[in-house]
């Protein structure tokens, strides 16, 4: 099986030891994504929902460079520091994503890099 690493300027560039995302064979592997705005490097200012779009965009930037697109994501997990905001993530993914929907999970957590509320990583099946 190929492996290849994916990289993109058009999404946040990696902030440790790891890389946006891992191609193996047909599965691309995309790191955690926080709000950052990838011209800046800098976390999104404004509401959750700021944050919330700049994670899908990153995501779907990304899943582009691999060769795919949202629509390719399997499995969807997004952790949240305050899960009250789970409510806006479904709002807004119903933006980005059609049915049939990718399996996902939510999980609350304490806290997330540089003060970010939201972040989101994902597997795409590019089959």
């Amino acid at each position: 099986m190929s492996r290849s690493i994916i990289h993109t300027d058009k999404a946040p560039q990696a902030i440790g030891t790891y890389s946006q995302a891992v191609r193996c064979g047909n599965t691309v592997y995309v790191s955690g994504q926080v709000p950052f705005d990838p011209a800046t490097g800098t976390l999104v200012s404004g509401d959750i929902d700021a944050e919330i779009r700049r994670v899908f965009d990153n995501l779907a930037a990304i899943a582009a460079a691999a060769g795919g697109s949202l629509a390719s994501v399997a499995k969807l997990s997004v952790f949240l520091t305050d899960m009250s905001h789970f409510p806006r993530v479904n709002e807004i993914m119903a933006t980005y994503f059609q049915q049939p929907y990718p399996a996902r999970a939510a999980i609350g957590v304490a806290a997330l890099p540089r003060g970010a509320r939201v972040e989101m990583e994902c597997i795409l099946d590019l089959s």
